[in-house]
């Protein structure tokens, strides 16, 4: 069973659009390259040449740095399928060469067990995440397939699935510690139409939470791993982590409880996003609506009482997990990138499957806030986790000794047209609105679909709409749910809008016709959930899909001293000079009055309270880029 609605492939869609154009070519022309030299530096690289040579001991970085490798390649491969680039084929060739070369006869690969631990093989999943890079190398294998035609990595890959469903199941009764090998393993069938590589990844989601395995390593983690828990941090923070008062808590790794048994988001984010991508697709290639009903509900629980305004998740920095519900610190906040990303794949599977727009109106606010604040403007200065407040201290760095989240950002922005639409027997959904040229075939009609848009600056937006020949299906817009007044016409000709629906559905046959849509975007003062601790009686600025902070540089006084009321009034100016083009918002909030102060204690009166001052606001994916500041997304409510 395939999913409902299926995005468009990359070479099928050419993005020309003024936002996300100028960071797709800062990733491509910049961060590409920024990131592999970054993996010769860290060792990365060479772990595979020394693998293949049978060299011993010195493992290069984290244990599961092959991910890395793995991440760029997919990256790399979809600005491959994007447009000839000799130079960067070439080196893509190279890297695939060296990793071909450090696969062992079995199929197996994995360049720190190949030169610490050969023998060791399969015996710590919980903590050394060999299924982990498994499934970075099946999906930078399948994108490298899909963009260039060639099979070298993509036999590599397969070589290894067959020794990972040859040996799970009957010989090892397991699950990973950090999921991702499912959604790749569907990916894989996909490509290969292999059935087996399907009843893998199911294995591995009906699995989770049935085997007690992860407790047995961690009894046996020195015998097993090498570990001393009481000297090796790695050993200890795992402890920590997976163990509450002395008792395995499997919640870190959402294998507290069967999947259909868990109730709440738990653990680690990213883990978790990934697993329930994965376990998405499984979900749609079964026919599993109790199943999918089960994830919206866990989704629901992440969106309603787990996430922050940002889209960000993942709040606790110990073990980079959600922790309770409404338990969303500012300055603490970890909102990991990867976590974000994940979360954006998991809600595209699941808007691929039900149609719902509510899945792709979190992807545009992922996308525009908790995944773009990710990387700098120039693109070689990144954040892990990221805050919505600081006092001046947290600054993005050039990598990480972990480095799951640069390659996570690249790869993502490579295949940003994966995102932007979706066609199914009927019609062709426009979910994000990015100027540019979709060429999809609707039916067996050839049509060419032309965005003009400035979004996320204006909420004007012409749709073209050129069919081969005249034909009638449906053409999908999505009203998002910032908008807070819509329009649309069809050259000319006033469509009916209902809002609630989540899409305005136009069912015509098509010719030569354009869509003409007017999403209003105006400056929304959003005022936090109660139960929000630490965001109660604040609010927040938006702007269309835009959430906005406050920085040190642009504003006189301490950011903590200003308020801003619901009903303030916001001006938004395009300012082409800063931050490479951006609209700020400008308003009137209030300050302490100093005239209180007579140099021993503040004595406020009814004159001198407070007084009316100017804010300047930016949006938040822009902070950051022009030095170390102070920062508040939410600010103190009136």
């Amino acid at each position: 069973m395939s999913l409902q609605r299926q995005p468009l492939s990359i070479d099928s869609v050419t993005i020309e659009d003024g936002f996300w154009q100028r960071r797709r070519e800062v990733n491509r022309e910049q961060t590409i390259e920024y990131q592999y030299q970054q993996l010769e530096a860290a060792g990365t690289l060479d772990n595979f040449r020394r693998a293949s040579a049978g060299e011993e001991g010195d493992h290069n970085g984290m244990w599961f740095q092959d991910s890395d490798a793995y991440k760029w390649i997919e990256a790399a491969s979809y600005v491959l399928a994007d447009r000839d680039d000799p130079e960067l084929e070439e080196r893509v060739d190279e890297a695939i060469e060296l990793i071909a070369a450090a696969q062992e006869d079995d199929g197996y690969l994995n360049t720190y067990f190949a030169l610490e631990e050969p023998e060791k093989r399969w015996t710590n999943l919980n903590m050394l995440h060999e299924l982990y890079c498994a499934g970075h190398l099946i999906e930078g294998a399948v994108a490298h397939y899909r963009a260039t035609g060639k099979e070298t990595l993509l036999q590599v890959a397969i070589d290894f699935a067959d020794h990972i469903d040859e040996i799970f199941g009957e010989e090892i009764d397991g699950v990973p510690g950090h999921q991702e090998i499912e959604l790749a393993l569907m990916k894989l069938a996909e490509v290969t139409d292999e059935d087996r590589y399907r009843d893998l990844a199911q294995y591995f989601v009906d699995r989770r939470g049935h085997t007690d395995r992860f407790v047995e390593e961690f009894e046996n983690i020195e015998e097993i791993a090498g570990y001393d828990p009481d000297e090796d941090g790695i050993a200890t923070d795992a402890r920590d982590v997976f163990f509450e008062d002395g008792e395995y808590d499997g919640q870190y790794a959402q294998a507290h409880a069967p999947l259909r048994d868990q109730e709440t988001i738990e653990g680690h984010a990213v883990r978790a996003v990934y697993y329930y991508a994965g376990a998405t697709d499984v979900a749609a290639a079964t026919g599993d609506d109790e199943l999918l009903d089960h994830l919206d509900r866990l989704w629901q629980n992440m969106t309603q009482k787990r996430m922050y305004v940002t889209g960000g998740i993942g709040s606790q920095h110990f073990g980079e997990r959600f922790s309770e519900d409404y338990d969303l610190p500012n300055d603490t906040s970890y909102a990991e990138t990867c976590a974000a990303i994940g979360s954006i794949f998991w809600s595209q599977r699941m808007f691929e499957e039900t149609g719902e727009a509510k899945y792709i109106d979190l992807i545009e606010r992922q996308l525009y806030n908790a995944m773009l604040v990710g990387v700098s403007l120039d693109g070689q200065q990144f954040f892990y986790d990221n805050v919505l407040e600081t006092d001046g201290n947290k600054s993005r760095e050039g990598w990480f000794e972990c480095a799951c989240c640069p390659p996570n950002v690249a790869r993502l922005l490579a295949s940003l047209e994966r995102y932007l639409y979706t066609v199914d027997e009927d019609g062709l959904s426009i979910n994000q609105y990015v100027g540019g040229t979709a060429t999809p075939t609707i039916g067996e009609t050839d049509v060419t679909v032309t965005q003009t848009t400035e979004m996320p600056w204006e909420g004007t937006v012409e749709v073209d709409v050129d069919a081969a020949e005249p034909s009638p299906f449906a053409v999908r817009l999505r009203v998002p749910e910032w908008c807070t007044d819509a329009t649309v016409e069809v050259n000319g000709e006033p469509i009916d809008v209902d809002a609630d629906a989540g899409y305005v559905t136009i069912e015509r046959k098509w010719d030569n016709d354009r869509i003409t849509a007017e999403f209003e975007q105006s400056v929304e003062v959003l005022e936090a959930h109660p139960a929000v601790e630490d965001d109660f009686g604040r609010v927040a600025l938006q702007r269309g899909p835009l959430v906005y902070c406050l920085e040190e540089i642009d504003n006189d006084r301490p950011l903590y001293q200003y308020t801003v009321a619901p009903d303030d009034a916001f001006d938004a100016t395009l300012r082409e000079d800063l931050l490479e083009g951006v609209v700020t918002l400008e308003g009137e909030a209030t300050a302490p009055s100093m005239d209180g102060w007579d140099g021993k204690l503040y004595r406020p009166t009814a004159e001198t309270d407070d007084e009316p001052v100017t804010i300047s606001a930016v949006p938040y994916y822009a902070w950051n880029n022009r030095g170390p500041g102070a920062m508040r997304v939410w600010l103190n409510g009136a």
